[in-house]
C-alpha cells in the first residue's frame, strides 16, 4: 500500500528541493523525519512537514479504513520535485535598460510505502516481472545486431580500397 502526500506551488526551486529530497530517498521514514530535522536548507522544513503528512495519511488509514499499516515498516518509495509555473519578474539595469529573470516554483510529491519483514517492498505493480526480464534480452539482441552490421560495413570498406 502507498500513500502520497504532495505540497504544491513551493516557492523554492526545484532543483534545491531535489537536493533535499535525494537526501532521504529508500530511508526509512523516521530516519528521513531525522534526517530532515538537522539539514540546514530552507526547503528541509517544508519537506518535514510534507512526510509527516504522508505517515498521518498512512495513520488515518490504519485506524479508520482498517487497513493493516505497520506505520515502522514504511519507506520514502519516491519523493519528486517538479517544475511547477515560473513567475517572470524584471530588474532595473543600467542606462534604463531592464534585466528579466525567473522565480521558479516546485511541486513535491512524496510517496512512502511499506517494507516486508524481509526488506523487500510490500507493494507490487501487476506485470512488473515480466516486463523488466524481457527489456534486457531484446536490448542485447539489437546490440548484437548492431554489431554483426558494423563488422559488415567494415569489410565492405575494406574491399572497397583495394
Amino acid at each position: 500500500m502507498e500513500f502520497r502526500a504532495e505540497a504544491r506551488y513551493m516557492r523554492v526551486s526545484p532543483q534545491k528541493a531535489r537536493l533535499v529530497l535525494d537526501l532521504i530517498k529508500g530511508r526509512r521514514a523516521e530516519e528521513a523525519r531525522n534526517t530532515l530535522a538537522f539539514t540546514k536548507k530552507r526547503v528541509a522544513a517544508t519537506i518535514g512537514k510534507l512526510l509527516q503528512s504522508a505517515l498521518d495519511n498512512a495513520n488515518y488509514l490504519s485506524t479508520e479504513k482498517n487497513i493493516d499499516v505497520d506505520v515502522d515498516n514504511l519507506y520514502v518509495k519516491r519523493a519528486v520535485a517538479n517544475d511547477g509555473p515560473r513567475m517572470k519578474r524584471i530588474r532595473p539595469a543600467p542606462m534604463g535598460r531592464a534585466y528579466r529573470y525567473v522565480r521558479r516554483i516546485a511541486h513535491i510529491e512524496l510517496v512512502l510505502a511499506e517494507r516486508n519483514k524481509d526488506g523487500q517492498s510490500a507493494s507490487k505493480v501487476v506485470g512488473e516481472e515480466g516486463v523488466a526480464a524481457k527489456v534486457p534480452a531484446r536490448t542485447k539482441a539489437k546490440a548484437r545486431a548492431k554489431k554483426a552490421a558494423a563488422g559488415k560495413n567494415k569489410k565492405k570498406m575494406a574491399g572497397a580500397r583495394k
